[in-house]
């Protein structure tokens, strides 16, 4: 065999291998963006049980050990067809008070109620992007711009979390089961606060 024919040889086997690995290739650079989202997720799914979201954004029921989430509504805010009486005053030491699915919560600051953080496009975050998400919590207000985020959601320590906390709640909150469940818009409080 001639060197020719041998260089022509061996360049011939390189594309050939190169062209077979290809495939392999794009799967592990698949597999590896697959990876790294399922670690997101199972990192933002953490964080949403670790913080409490449930505690509040799951509507509670009565269960056999007494008070639970029910997850059937898993972060779908207080139930819009759980209309409430007006709010017991604040008064003494007891200036609180929330109803009993914990999901509606009445203070100085007048009623707040949990939302939907499930993925449901007209009541829930299905329309927010990430960077809606993010400036929420990092201002305390709906969106970043709107009304004030209330009592009980604890956003000064909320606002804590890093940039990559926040991408992985938002993304693992996109893949929860959508529930269409309109929230009642806050109410001011009956006695307005005084300025201080």
């Amino acid at each position: 065999m001639t060197s020719h024919a041998r260089t022509t040889l061996a360049a011939a086997m390189t594309t050939a291998l190169s062209a077979a690995l290809v495939p392999f290739s794009v799967l592990a650079q698949g597999s590896a963006a697959a990876d790294t989202t399922s670690e997101k997720l199972a990192r933002g799914k953490y964080l949403v049980t670790v913080a409490g979201c449930n505690d509040c954004h799951t509507p509670w029921k009565m269960g056999p050990q007494g008070p639970e989430p029910d997850m059937s509504r898993m972060l779908s805010g207080h139930p819009e067809s759980f209309v409430l009486p007006p709010a017991p005053a604040p008064q003494g030491p007891w200036i609180v008070a929330a109803a009993a699915t914990n999901t509606a919560w009445s203070g100085p600051w007048g009623v707040s109620y949990t939302a939907n953080l499930t993925p449901d496009p007209e009541t829930g975050l299905g329309k927010w992007t990430q960077r809606n998400f993010t400036e929420t919590i990092r201002t305390g207000r709906h969106m970043g711009r709107g009304r004030q985020i209330l009592p009980p959601m604890p956003i000064p320590m909320h606002k804590n979390f890093t940039d990559a906390d926040l991408e992985a709640i938002f993304s693992y909150l996109q893949t929860i089961p959508v529930v269409k469940n309109r929230v009642p818009e806050p109410l001011p409080p009956a006695v307005p606060v005084a300025a201080k």
